[in-house]
C-alpha cells in the first residue's frame, strides 16, 4: 500500500487541537478560584447592630485580621486621642476604585465604601493584656451634594470579654489604667464619642467628610502581610485607586521622625490634629488667621506665629498664639497643654495633654525667629 500524504493544513489543524485540549486540562489542573470578599455592607440595613455582622474581619474579631478586601492603613501622622492605639482599614465594594482629586483633599471614594478605625490600648491593668475600646465606621451611603451628607457615622463599643462590639448613639465614658511607654501607670475616663459629637471634627460645611485619606497622609510606606509598600500604590494595585496619580504628591511626614526637618515635623502634626477644624467650613473657621492644612501652612502665620489670640486665655493678656522664641507667651502652648473643656485644643478626642506634641511645639516655637 502507498503511504499517503497528509496535507499540511491537517497536520497542523490537528496539532492545535492537541494543544488545546492540553492546555485546558493544565489549565482546569492549575484553576485557583478568585478569592470574593465576604464584607457585607447593605446601605439599606446599616449601620447593623453589631460589628461583626459586616465581617470585616476573620476569625475572633478582637484579632483584627482583616478579611479579604478590607486593607490596613495608617497616615503619615496619626491624631493624637488619649495615647490609643488605632487599627485603621478601608473597603470598597467590589469593581469600584477611588480617584484622585488633589494631595490636600481626600480621596474620592464610592458609594457604599466603609472607614473603620480600631481604638485599643496594650498594657491595661490589672491584667497586662490589650483592650479594644471601640470601633467607628464610616460609610458612604449616597454621593455627596446638597441634600446629603454621603456619610455616616456608626460607633461600636466592645463588650468585657471582647468577643463583639454593638452598636451605641450616646456617648459615655470608660475608666481605663494602662502602662505607657515610660512605663509610667496612666489612669483616665475614655470618652466615647456620640454620633453627634463625631460631626463635630468630621463637619465641613454642614456635610461630614473623613479625614485621614488625603494623597498627603497616605504617600508613605506600610507592612502589609506581603510586604512593605507604598500605601497608594497598594491600593492601585488591588484595584482601590485609579492609576492617574501626579508623578509628585506634597506629602506630610511622621511628626515623631526627627530626621526630617523641625518645619515639616510641626505642620505635619498641626495637619493631623488641627486642620480638619482650623479650615474653612470646619467648626473653627472663625478664627479667619488661623489656617492648620499641610498645604497652608508654609505660611507661617497660618500657625499662629506673631498673630494675637482671638480669645482670651488664662494667664495671658491677648498675648500672641506663637510668639517666637517665648514659649511664656505663646497662647497655644496654653491650649495644647490644658484639660479645662472650656480651653484644650483639640476639643473633643483627648482628656489628657500630648505630652510629645507640646516639646515638639515647644521647640519649634524656639526655633522661629523675632517677629517683624
Amino acid at each position: 500500500m502507498k503511504n499517503k500524504i497528509v496535507p499540511i493544513s491537517i497536520v497542523v489543524s490537528v496539532a492545535m487541537l492537541l494543544t488545546l485540549v492540553f492546555s485546558c486540562a493544565s489549565d482546569k489542573d492549575e484553576y485557583v478560584p478568585i478569592e470574593v470578599s465576604p464584607v457585607v455592607v447593605n446601605l439599606a440595613e446599616v449601620p447593623y447592630a453589631n460589628l461583626s455582622q459586616y465581617q470585616f474581619f476573620k476569625g475572633e474579631i478582637k484579632n483584627q485580621q482583616p478579611s479579604y478586601g478590607v486593607i490596613p492603613y495608617k497616615p503619615a501622622s496619626e491624631l493624637f486621642t488619649d495615647y490609643a492605639l488605632k487599627n485603621r482599614f478601608v473597603w470598597l465594594p467590589n469593581g469600584t476604585k477611588a480617584t484622585y482629586t488633589s494631595d490636600a483633599d481626600i480621596l474620592k471614594l464610592p458609594v457604599g465604601s466603609a472607614l473603620i478605625k480600631t481604638f485599643y490600648y496594650n498594657n491595661v491593668q490589672p491584667s497586662n493584656t490589650t483592650k479594644i475600646i471601640e470601633t467607628r465606621v464610616m460609610i458612604k451611603i449616597t454621593e455627596e451634594n446638597e441634600e446629603t451628607d454621603g456619610w455616616i457615622f456608626a460607633e461600636y463599643v466592645w463588650n468585657a470579654d471582647q468577643t463583639e462590639a454593638t452598636l451605641q448613639t450616646q456617648a459615655s465614658t470608660i475608666p481605663i489604667s494602662w502602662i505607657d511607654q515610660n512605663s509610667t501607670t496612666q489612669n483616665i475616663d475614655y470618652q466615647i464619642p456620640s454620633t453627634n459629637q463625631c460631626k463635630t471634627c468630621h463637619d465641613n460645611n454642614g456635610k461630614s467628610r473623613p479625614i485621614g485619606i488625603k494623597p498627603q497622609h497616605l504617600n508613605t510606606t506600610f507592612p502589609y502581610s506581603t510586604g512593605t509598600k507604598n500605601q497608594l500604590a497598594k491600593w492601585i494595585e488591588f484595584g482601590y485607586l485609579e492609576n492617574n496619580l501626579p508623578a509628585t504628591i506634597v506629602s506630610m511626614v511622621d511628626y515623631k521622625d526627627t530626621s526630617k526637618s523641625l518645619d515639616l515635623r510641626v505642620r505635619s502634626y498641626f495637619d493631623i490634629n488641627c486642620a480638619h477644624c482650623h479650615q474653612e467650613g470646619g467648626n473653627a473657621e472663625y478664627m479667619q488667621t488661623i489656617r492648620m492644612a499641610f498645604n497652608q501652612t508654609s505660611i507661617p502665620s497660618n500657625m499662629g506665629v506673631c498673630v494675637p489670640g482671638d480669645i482670651q486665655v488664662p494667664g495671658f493678656d491677648r498675648g500672641l498664639i506663637v510668639s517666637p522664641n517665648n514659649t511664656n507667651e505663646s497662647t497655644i502652648l496654653y491650649l495644647l497643654s490644658t484639660n479645662s473643656p472650656n480651653f484644650r485644643m483639640p476639643r473633643i478626642g483627648r482628656t489628657i495633654a500630648h505630652q510629645e506634641g507640646i516639646q515638639l511645639v515647644t521647640e519649634w516655637i524656639n526655633s522661629l525667629p523675632p517677629c517683624n
